[in-house]
């Protein structure tokens, strides 16, 4: 059997205890305002949706339209921008090209208790084509009709600027700047309309915004829309022009809100029944297996504490995992193989002494024995946690294209938190091998070089000395 030598506890105990600190607390500084962040902590973790409270919604194609996949990434790309123009930064969408779905996720937006999810849902969704046209005629419905249906002079393609402004009345309009194209074709347009002194009506969808009469020729390009209710009405507008109109229109396929207070206690209560546990089965561990015990509950504080580094990124360049409530159930999970892992290997080495062992020679014999039941346990797992990862989450992770036959089958807009539940089960069940096997090795090697630590009672076993 190699020899350790009795520091080797010392260090491995002082590692995990440096990087527990580091991974709950963080090391960061504040000068004034500024606060530089040198290792995430706890608090830099991004709490999931059913968590911090937020809207979960899939859109889909209305009825008899199949998009191919440049269109979905052309949706994709625009419903970002759409997020964004509403002050929602942290956000997720993705697409799932099998089913012509697009995913979103967005938080509730921070400090604004009239936050509307539906309204900003159809948002989202609404095509905004954006037309002008010759007249305004309109039938029952209030759509375009006549003329003003058949002669499109400008399309939303022709606009390269929308800004919003304020007119001599102080009353908001929009500006228009048209590329060289639109620019060309509504000059030909107001050429012909001044001399009836006609009308250019705008039309968002079918929806008529405004009609002005042409009064002159314009030649540079620049198109004004009035009649905006308000500034927010107006930026509105302005935004789904620079967004641009979506390729064919979305549909919702489903929607879910999640209270802020209702996710914020779910975690709560999952984080309280995570540390009594946690207690209790640390309590059970000692009291059965004493030294062994001791060294597993310090080898699990370590496997929680690499979980919590690989969710919050650690470093600052390095992105942090959202993490959701079944992301949460993930952890505790592999904390119940973790302690799984301590009780066989704890279990091998009783076994070994009550057959003559000496605590030595039962330590190494139990590990050869134990650890390859946890190995083979432990992979088993990895590849579940690889599947649920490549089914239920972004179709551009490594693990959907690695199992992409899974993937079209499930999709992504089956359930999206369960990548959270697969990223955390994955993480804490390669700790558990780093820390339950290797770590729990070297401690247990280091501790019984101590003379005092060599009873077998010490270790579960019967009183009986080496």
């Amino acid at each position: 059997m190699r020899r350790v030598s009795k520091s080797v506890f010392f260090f491995v105990f002082a590692a995990i205890v440096t990087m527990s600190a580091a991974a709950f607390s963080g090391v960061n500084s504040q000068w004034g305002d500024i606060k530089k962040v040198y290792i995430k902590g706890a608090e830099d973790i991004r709490w999931g949706i059913d968590i911090k409270g937020g809207v979960d919604v899939t859109f889909k194609p209305e009825e008899g339209v199949q998009p191919n996949k440049e269109n979905m990434l052309i949706a994709e790309d625009i419903i970002k921008q759409r997020l964004l123009d509403q002050n929602i930064a942290d956000s997720e969408v993705y697409t799932d090209y099998n089913k012509g779905r697009v995913i979103v996720r967005f938080p509730w937006k921070q400090d604004e208790a009239e936050f509307d999810p539906e309204e900003a849902i159809k948002e989202l969704a609404a095509t905004a084509k954006l037309t002008f046209r010759e007249g305004a005629e309109r039938d029952e419905q209030g759509k375009p009709k006549g003329v003003t249906l058949s002669n499109v002079v400008l399309t939303g393609a022709d606009v390269q600027q929308a800004y919003v402004r304020y007119d001599n009345s102080n009353e908001p309009t929009i500006s228009l700047e048209l590329n060289k194209e639109g620019a060309k074709k509504f000059q030909e347009a107001t050429s012909k309309l001044v001399k009836t002194n006609g009308q250019i009506s705008i039309w968002m969808d079918d929806e008529l915004i405004s009609a002005p009469r042409v009064q002159a020729e314009i030649t540079d390009g620049k198109a004004m829309i009035n009649g905006m209710g308000n500034i927010n009405e107006a930026k509105k507008l302005a935004n789904k022009i620079n967004d641009g109109a979506l390729p064919f229109k979305l549909v919702t396929d489903n929607f879910s809100v999640i209270n802020p207070t209702l996710g914020i206690n779910a975690r709560d209560a999952m984080l309280l029944a995570a540390v009594i546990a946690f207690a209790l089965v640390s309590l059970f561990m000692i009291f059965n297996y004493r030294v062994s015990g001791i060294v597993y509950v310090i080898a699990l504080v370590g496997q929680i504490s690499l979980t919590v580094a690989a969710i919050t990124g650690l470093l600052p360049f390095i992105p942090s995992f959202t993490l959701t409530l079944p992301g949460i159930a993930g952890i505790i999970l592999s904390i119940g193989m973790g302690v799984d892992a301590g009780v066989i290997i704890s279990e091998r080495i009783k076994e070994e002494m009550a057959k003559g062992k000496t605590v030595k020679g039962a330590i190494d014999v139990g590990f050869k024995r134990g650890a390859t039941a946890i190995l083979d346990g432990n992979t088993t797992v990895l590849i579940v946690a690889a599947v649920l990862m490549g089914s239920f989450g972004p179709p551009s992770s490594l693990f959907a294209k690695l199992f992409k036959p899974v993937f079209a089958w499930f999709g992504p807009s089956t359930a999206g938190t369960i990548y959270s539940f697969g990223y955390t089960l994955m993480v804490g069940v390669i700790a558990n091998v780093l820390f339950g096997v290797l770590a729990a090795k070297l401690m247990l090697k280091s501790l019984v070089r101590f003379k005092s630590l060599k009873k077998a009672s010490l270790y579960g076993g019967k009183r009986n000395e080496e």
